[in-house]
Formats: structure tokens, sequence, C-alpha cells
């Protein structure tokens, strides 16, 4: 009886030692395995870590939108993209390539109207030193003439305004044949000399209306595509929101390199044009002694012709 009391005594404590809790270092060792595959099953599908905070002390500087060193462009009303720097070079050539197409045919029409008039300038100080050369001597090889056969004779092939006078002259006297009145015959002959006078002017005076309309328009034309660079620059300017005077001097100086044209055009033209205009009617007045001429060698004829009438009547009288 004892034995069957020791030996339920026994079950029963091993039995409340199963029921008791775990102790706290068993716990211990058992949480540890399970806290060391935790990270391991977390770790796929943690977020990643957001970037470090800048440490105290480090300024950052902000990157600014527009710089002033390079080049911006802008785009104005025809879609041309303007070139605003404040480094771009600013020579001729260079700014006539920046230029807006307007204002380049402006100045490329100036350039051709500045080459006609160096043009006309050489043309004519050639042709007016050959015309006034050739007058000066046939004026003075007929200077001891006494007749329009003699003067003609003495010209020989010149080719001067004196010849045709002196053709006109004795084509005239040469109709008139018979025609008593030398008045008339006068009369008509200076109405040739007139006439071939006034065509003499009209080819000595050939280029000079050209030499003033570019003496007088250019500096108006190259006022206007100096108005329409601007206008242009100032498109540009507020396209670019800046007042940086280095972005807005190019568009200007462009726009004013076309009255710098207008004005190279325009004051050699009207300088040469004053000119020409002073050698012209010295020309003319030559053209004028030769007419002179001309017209005395004819009454000169005529009053031969009327001398030799009465002698000629007189001896046939007497016979």
């Amino acid at each position: 009886m004892k034995t069957s009391l020791f030996r339920a005594t026994y079950g029963l404590i091993l039995a409340l030692a199963m029921l008791l809790p775990m102790s706290p270092s068993s716990a211990q060792h058992s949480a540890a395995p399970a806290a060391q595959q935790a990270p391991a099953l977390s770790q796929p599908a943690a977020s990643p870590s957001p970037a470090p905070a800048p440490s105290v002390g480090v300024t950052s500087t902000p990157t600014p939108a527009v710089s002033d060193t390079p080049a911006t462009t802008a785009t104005d009303t025809g879609g041309k993209a303007l070139k605003l720097t404040g480094l771009r070079e600013l020579s001729p050539w260079s700014m006539f390539l920046s230029a807006d197409i307007l204002v380049k045919a402006v100045m490329i029409g100036l350039a051709f109207a500045s080459l006609a008039t160096w043009t006309i300038f050489i043309a004519k100080m050639i042709e007016l030193s050959l015309v006034q050369r050739g007058l000066h001597a046939a004026l003075g090889k007929i200077g001891d003439a006494r007749s329009l056969a003699e003067a003609q004779f003495a010209l020989g092939a010149k080719d001067s305004i004196l010849s045709p006078l002196l053709a006109a002259a004795m084509r005239e006297a040469r109709l008139s044949t018979g025609i008593s009145s030398d008045a008339g015959i006068k009369e008509r002959a200076a109405s040739s000399f007139a006439e071939i006078v006034r065509a003499e002017a009209r080819r000595i005076r050939l280029g000079m209306g050209v030499l003033a309309t570019v003496g007088a328009t250019s500096p108006f034309i190259g006022l206007f595509g100096t108005v329409w660079g601007i206008m242009n620059s100032f498109i540009g300017i507020s396209k670019s929101q800046t007042t940086n005077l280095a972005v807005v001097a190019p568009g200007i100086a462009e726009a004013l390199l076309a009255t710098a044209f207008g004005l190279a055009a325009a004051i050699p033209a009207v300088i040469i044009y004053n000119h020409f205009s002073r050698v012209t009617k010295g020309y003319l007045e030559l053209v004028g002694r030769a007419s002179g001429a001309a017209a005395r060698l004819l009454s000169r004829d005529l009053d031969r012709t009327h001398v030799r009438s009465p002698g000629s009547a007189n001896s046939r009288a007497a016979e």
C-alpha cells in the first residue's frame, strides 16, 4: 500500500512539472533562434530606406536657372531664333550675318547702290575727260578756218560734237540754195544747232539721275532697316525676359548697321553728283562755243555767196 501511494505521488509531481511554464533562461534560449530567423523572413518585403539628410553645417547652393555667360535664345515673330549673348563678336560681318532677313536685304541693296555710284564716277570721269580734251582740240583746229568746208577738212576724222554741228550747217546751206533770205537760213541752222546741243546734254548727263536718287533715298532706306531691326530686337528682348545690356546691345548694333550702310552710300553719291554737275556745266559751255563757231562759219559762207552773186551779174551785163 505504501508502494502504490508513492507511485501516485510521483506521477502527480511529474504532471505538475509538465504543466508549469518554462523558465526565463529556457525562454531566452528558445527565442534566440526565432529572432535570428525573423529579419531573414522580413528582409525581402522591407521598403528602401530614405536618402540621408544633409549633415549639419553644409549649405546646398541652388543651381541658377539662367546664366549670364552662355548664349540664350528667344523666338521672334517669324519663328527665327535670335541669338542674345553678351560674348558675341560685334564685327560688321558678324552683325550682318546675325541681322534679320529684311535688314540684310536693305544692306545688300545699299551696297549695290554704292557700287553703282562708284562705277558711274569712274565711267563719267573718263568720259568727261575725253570729250573735254577732244572738244578743246577741235576748237583750236578750226580757229583759223575761213569756211565750213575748210573747217571740216581741218577736223578730219576727229569725233567731237563740233563735227555734227558743222555737218548740220552745211546741210542747211545746201538745202537753202536759191533762197536769198540769210536770216531764214541762220534761224533754221540755229534750230538744228539747239537740237544737237540738247541731245549732247542729255547724253552727257546719263547716270546723273542715279546719283541723285541714291543720294536722296539711301539715308531713308537705311533708317527703315534700322527701325525694323530695333523692333525685332525689342521683341527678342521681351521674349528673353532680360534687361542685361550685354544681351540688348548686339541687336541694336545690328539694326544701326543699316543706317551706316545708308550714309556710306548717300554721302559719296551727293559729293559725286555735285562734282559732275560742275564739270558737265563747263563742258556744255564748250559745246555752246562750238555751236557759235559753226554759226559764224555758216554766216561767212552766206556772205561770200552774196559777194559772188553781184560780181557775176555785173560781168554778165558787161558782156
